[in-house]
C-alpha cells in the first residue's frame, strides 16, 4: 500500500493518537510508515504544546465526525455518502479518495464516542477550523433535504464539546436554515439592532470567517471555507437592502 505520508500530502500530527487514532485502528496503521510520519501519541501534543493542526489531522476529523452525523438517525443514507465523496473529491485527487472511503467505512462500523473525539479535537484545532467543521456537519445533515431530530440534536451535541459558542452555532446553523432572521443570526445581532451595529457586526464576522484563516490547511481547504464568508456577505448585503442602508 501506498506510503501514508505521500498519500495525505504533508502527515499526520496530533489526530492519529487519543480517540481519533483508537477509531482509525487499523485502517490508518495499516498506512502509516512511522518513519516518514511524525506522531504525536495521546492526542494533546507534548508536555502541554499544541501541535498546530496539518491538512490530514483536519481531514481525520472530518472524517470521524461526517460519520458520526451520518450513523445519527440509525442509517447511512446514500446521498449522505455522494455527499461525503463529493467534498474529498473537490481535496484530493480520485486515487487518494480511493483510499480515504475505506477508512470512512471502516468508521461507520465502529462506535463512535463523540464527547471524548470533540475533546481532543478541541484541544488541538483551532477555532476557525472547528467552525469549518461544524459547517460542513451541516451540509451532511442537509443533503438529503430532511435533517432528523438526531442529527439535528447530535450536531447542536457536537458544537458544543467542540467549544463552539451558541452564537456560532446560530450564525452557521441560519446558513442553512432560513427564516426571517436568518440574515441577523448569521451576522450574530439581534433585528432591532441599530444600522451602526449592523455594520460593526458584518467586519467582526467578516474577520472571524476569512478563508485566509484555513490557508496553512492548503488552497483546497481555503476555497471550501469561502462559502461561509459568501453567506456573512449576503446577509449584510440582505439587511442594508430591507434597510436601506449605503
Amino acid at each position: 500500500m501506498a506510503k501514508f505520508a505521500k498519500w495525505i500530502g504533508g502527515g499526520l500530527g496530533w489526530a492519529i493518537g487519543g480517540p481519533i487514532g483508537a477509531l482509525l485502528g487499523f485502517a490508518i496503521g495499516s498506512m502509516v510508515d512511522e518513519t516518514q510520519v511524525k506522531v504525536v501519541r495521546g492526542g494533546q501534543g507534548t508536555q502541554g504544546f499544541r501541535h498546530r493542526t496539518t491538512s490530514s489531522d483536519f481531514t481525520m476529523s472530518l472524517l470521524v465526525l461526517s460519520a458520526a452525523v451520518m450513523k445519527a438517525d440509525g442509517k447511512v443514507l446514500r446521498s449522505e455518502l455522494e455527499y461525503v465523496k463529493a467534498f474529498l473529491r473537490r481535496q484530493f485527487p480520485d486515487s487518494e479518495v480511493q483510499r480515504l472511503l475505506p477508512v470512512l467505512r471502516d468508521i461507520l462500523q465502529k462506535d463512535i464516542q463523540v464527547r471524548e473525539v470533540c475533546a481532543q479535537i478541541r484541544y488541538n484545532m483551532e477555532h476557525p477550523l472547528r467552525l469549518q467543521l461544524l459547517h460542513y456537519l451541516f451540509g451532511i445533515a442537509r443533503v438529503d433535504g430532511n435533517v432528523s431530530s438526531q442529527e439535528a440534536n447530535l450536531i447542536e451535541q457536537i458544537a458544543a464539546h467542540l467549544g463552539i459558542s451558541p452564537k456560532d452555532f446560530a450564525s452557521i446553523r441560519a446558513m442553512f436554515y432560513k427564516d426571517p432572521h436568518s440574515a441577523y443570526k448569521i451576522l450574530e445581532i439581534e433585528s432591532n439592532a441599530s444600522d451602526a451595529e449592523v455594520k460593526k457586526a458584518y467586519r467582526n464576522m467578516a474577520v472571524k470567517y476569512h478563508p485566509d484563516k484555513l490557508s496553512h490547511l492548503g488552497e483546497a481547504h481555503r476555497k471550501a471555507a469561502t462559502e461561509k464568508f459568501q453567506k456573512v456577505q449576503e446577509a449584510y448585503e440582505t439587511i442594508k437592502k430591507q434597510r436601506g442602508m449605503k
